[in-house]
This record gives C-alpha cells, structure tokens and sequence, in this order.
C-alpha cells in the first residue's frame, strides 16, 4: 500500500507533528480481493452482501421453520418485521391487491437494511450499499419487476399507456407530459432509487471516518486531546444519527418500490 493510500490513524502522525491530515479518499471503498472462488474475486463487501444474505435467511428460517400459536420470542420478532412491512407498506400503499408481492418487499427491505447495518457491526465496519454497485443491482431488480407487472397488468399498448399516458388531463399537454413521463418512468426512477441510497450510504460513512481519523490525529498534546475529545463526542453523535438513516433509507427504498408495483397494477387509462 503506497503511502497515499494511508489514513491517518494507520500512521504516527498527529497534530502539531508537522504532518498533515489524511482525509478519507476512494481507498476507503476499494478493497483487495480476500479469496478467489472458481476465477471470481470475492473482496470485502461481496463477502459483507453473501453473509448478510445468509443471516437474513437463517433468521427468519429459525423463526418460521416450526411456528406456534403461541410465539417465542424469535417469531415474535420475526412476526413484528413482516407485519410491519405487510401493513405499514404494502397494505398502505399498494392495498390488498400487494398482498402477493409482500414476501419481495420485506425481503428487499431487510437486505437492504442488512447492507447498511455492517457499517456499524465491528470487524465489518463498512456499508455495502455504499458501493453503487449494490443499490444499482437491487434498482435493476425492482425496475425488472416494476416493468413486468407493468405489462403483465396492462399487455403491451396498456403498459406503454400506464407509463407515459397519465389520464384525465387536457389532450394538448400529453404532447409535452408523455416524453417526459416515458423519460422519467424508464430511465430516471432507477437511477434515483440507486443513486439516493448509495448516496446516504457514502455520505454517512465518510462523515464518520473523518471525525474517527480526526479523533487519533489530534491526540498526543493536551490541547489536541481536548480537540479529540470533542472529535469522538461527535463520532458518537453521527453514529447514533447514522442507524436512524440506515433504517430510514430501508424503508425508502421499500415504499418507492411499493409505490412503483402500485402505479403498475393500475389500469390505464
């Protein structure tokens, strides 16, 4: 690793020690590959996705493998999550006609809350969906799903219409509002699915390595370590902060999901 590619607390550098800060950089989200498997390179975040998929699967396996009528608490917890997404989303957004689409959307929401939750479980430390790769693949199965329901709904003409032909609107502004819905409907929800969960995602982990690297580059004197001090108070802070907004970008990214299959088993118009 070439000196650039350092951060700060990988150093003896300090403040007032005649050396620089070393901010965050792209290095904190590229990782060598740590085993190959059949010519694929699996690195941190595969492995991060892979585990947290199985974690995932073994939970709601030993929940609901043998249910009673009376829970334990393992299913009871398990029963709080699916319920909350079956009612709270699905039953909110899409009515009793989601009612088949419910075991895509809790899992979609607690994958994706999974990816975001190991940038808070030690030795992981890393959100997964800080890697655009992972909030662009999970974008495309939503938009492969929204697409279709779409068509399945409606045949080809009925979807075509569903996406770009709003109705009850004055015919001379479908000849302006239909690119645009097309545009927007086809190319621009995906991306904004992606790009607003791995966006959150960066943005959070970055803040938090700034003021953890700050935190040991201002140690060593005791005006520096009164600096750290205040340096780790806000680590705390926007860690705290940070598992609200992994949870919130979850949920998002479920209800958008939900909103998109509703728009979808509409008919058109």
């Amino acid at each position: 690793m070439s000196s650039d590619q350092l951060l700060a607390f990988e150093t003896d550098c300090h403040l007032f020690k005649d050396c620089g800060f070393e901010a965050p950089s792209v290095w904190s989200f590229i990782f060598d590959p740590l085993f190959v498997v059949g010519g694929v390179e699996f690195n941190k975040p595969m492995l991060l996705a892979l585990l947290g998929t199985f974690l995932i699967l073994a939970f709601f396996w030993a929940a609901f493998s043998k249910p009673k009528v009376v829970p334990g608490k393992l299913q009871m917890v398990a029963e709080a999550g699916y319920d909350f997404v079956r009612r709270g989303i699905v039953r909110e957004v899409i009515g009793k006609k989601g009612e088949p689409f419910v075991p895509f959307l809790v899992s979609l929401f607690f994958f994706v809350w999974m990816l975001n939750l190991w940038a808070l479980i030690p030795l992981a430390q890393f959100p997964v969906s800080s890697v655009i790769a992972y909030p662009a693949g999970l974008a495309i199965v939503v938009w492969a799903t929204y697409m279709t329901v779409t068509f399945k709904t409606n045949g080809f003409v009925g979807g075509i219409r569903n996406l770009c032909v709003p109705g009850g609107l004055p015919k001379p502004i479908y000849v302006i509002l239909t690119p645009i819905e097309f545009v927007s409907n086809i190319f621009v929800r995906p991306f904004t699915l992606a790009v607003r969960l791995f966006a959150n995602m960066f943005a959070g982990h970055v803040l938090i390595l700034i003021f953890t690297i700050a935190t040991w580059y201002m140690l060593g004197t005791v005006l520096g370590t009164v600096y750290a001090s205040a340096s780790f108070v806000l680590t705390i802070v926007l860690t705290v902060f940070e598992l609200f907004i992994q949870a919130l970008q979850a949920y998002v990214f479920t209800v958008l999901t939900a909103t998109y299959l509703s728009q979808a088993l509409e008919e058109a118009h």
